[in-house]
């Protein structure tokens, strides 16, 4: 048997894709906004029917996406009183190299658009959490989280090139060092204690 006829799948072998493959396909190509379906599919070197089993439409392909990427930044740990602003810095560190690592997901998430539910609940209450091991109330836990989440993707979809920022954007490690020093958020006229 000739070597290209061995290394060459054998008629009716599914293609092997999964959700990790179909992610380095997707950040390979440039720019998750101008990516198509049919150009996922090519550099998957499948049929654009076995992608449509994964993922029907690119909203599906945000969603897979999320899915990982949030899997990726979750801490294993869970922070307490004394962890949770270094737990939220690695968070933050880890958000920044993440969705960095996929060109145009910052964008993508700065604009409105529906959310996958189940990876940023997972995200959200992580967060929460962190908050409330601070001491906070739940409003302004709940606050604190969209504070923290809405700044840092802003921040990177500046970086990912499609949000413009006059003059130079902070570097990220004085930006996330001001953004937790902030937090949690507290009541207008309220000194921190």
């Amino acid at each position: 048997m000739s070597e290209a006829a061995a290394t060459r799948r054998g008629p009716g072998r599914p293609a092997q894709i999964s959700r990790e493959r179909i992610l380095e396909a997707a950040t390979s190509s440039g720019n998750l906004d101008t990516l198509t379906m049919r150009e996922l599919a090519a550099r998957l070197a499948v049929t654009h029917g076995a992608l449509y089993r994964w993922v029907k439409n690119r909203e599906e392909l945000i969603d897979l996406i999320s899915d990982v990427v949030v899997e990726r930044i979750l801490p294993a740990d869970r922070p307490d009183a004394e962890s949770w602003r270094p737990w939220l810095a690695r968070l933050g560190w880890a958000m920044h190299d993440q969705f960095l690592s996929v060109p145009g997901y910052a964008t993508h998430l700065s604009r409105p658009h529906r959310h996958n539910a189940g990876a940023f609940e997972r995200l959200q209450v992580a967060i929460i959490g962190a908050f409330a091991a601070a001491g906070v109330e739940p409003e302004l836990a709940e606050q604190s989280y969209y504070i923290f989440t809405t700044s840092i993707i802003a921040w990177l979809a500046m970086q990912d090139g499609h949000l413009h920022f006059s003059g130079n954007a902070p570097r990220f490690e004085l930006f996330l060092d001001a953004l937790l020093r902030g937090l949690p958020a507290r009541e207008p006229g309220v000194e921190r204690p």
